[in-house]
């Protein structure tokens, strides 16, 4: 059976205090909390600087048995490297991640809107994150990478193009994988801003469908302002329960 994994980019928002976490709640104690809401986070810190061995395997232990973890790429690696002689930074990369076990799901490589398509730069990337047997997704965030001959390439290795608004939304495009992989940071990419009813419920349609076809789905909530990510990740997951009632 697909499994779908509903969940928010990050848990730490101070904001969130008094629209997620309860006013009286300990920040020690918000991930258990979280945990207690949600099957799956996707970790951002992991873009701005590789946690310590000891953190990874915290977090191993602080989460229940079913619990999975999206990482955000390395920006040395997506950001500054530009996917070029990667193979140091991704091994460095993985053997803190790897402390996660069974729990590390998917690996999420966010490009940035200055870099351009590279076939055979990715081709390279692709070869050498073989070896390490974990799902990757692609964020790319210039247009140029979005056709025929990288759809192909990440279909070969069962890379997932990930569906984001930054700031349009990639919405019809052929899946390249055997699962699925959503990015919703808020109207136009700006983080800030609610998704309404309607809106979870065309988003609702799609992970159902796919689903259907057997392939697994992530979805993470990234308008953290005001606690906007949780609550529509809440009601997202409300409104999948109801259609299979």
């Amino acid at each position: 059976m697909a499994q779908l994994r509903i969940g928010c980019s990050g848990f730490l928002y101070d904001h969130w205090k008094g629209t997620f976490y309860p006013e009286d709640l300990p920040r020690s104690q918000w991930f258990s909390y979280y945990c207690g809401h949600f099957s799956t986070v996707e970790l951002n810190v992991t873009f701005y600087g590789l946690p310590e061995r000891e953190t990874f395997a915290k977090w191993h232990m602080a989460t229940p048995a079913d619990f999975v973890f999206a990482l955000k790429g390395s920006r040395f690696i997506t950001h500054v490297k530009k996917l070029k002689d990667c193979a140091e930074p991704i091994e460095a990369f993985f053997s803190r991640a790897s402390l996660l076990k069974d729990k590390l799901d998917v690996i999420l490589w966010q490009l940035p809107p200055s870099f351009a398509i590279d076939l055979e730069r990715l081709r390279e990337f692709l070869e050498i994150l073989r070896s390490f047997r974990i799902r990757n997704a692609f964020e790319f965030r210039n247009k140029t990478w979005i056709n025929k001959k990288i759809l192909t390439l990440l279909a070969k290795e069962n890379a997932a193009l990930c569906r984001a608004d930054h700031p349009d939304f990639l919405a019809d495009i052929p899946s390249t994988a055997d699962f699925l992989y959503i990015r919703r940071h808020g109207a136009g990419g700006n983080h800030a801003t609610p998704y309404s009813t309607e809106s979870l419920k065309e988003d609702a349609k799609v992970i159902r469908s796919h689903l259907k076809k057997k392939e697994d789905v992530f979805i993470y909530f990234n308008n953290d302002a005001m606690g906007y990510a949780p609550n529509n990740a809440l009601e997202l997951a409300q409104l999948l329960e109801k259609k299979r009632k």
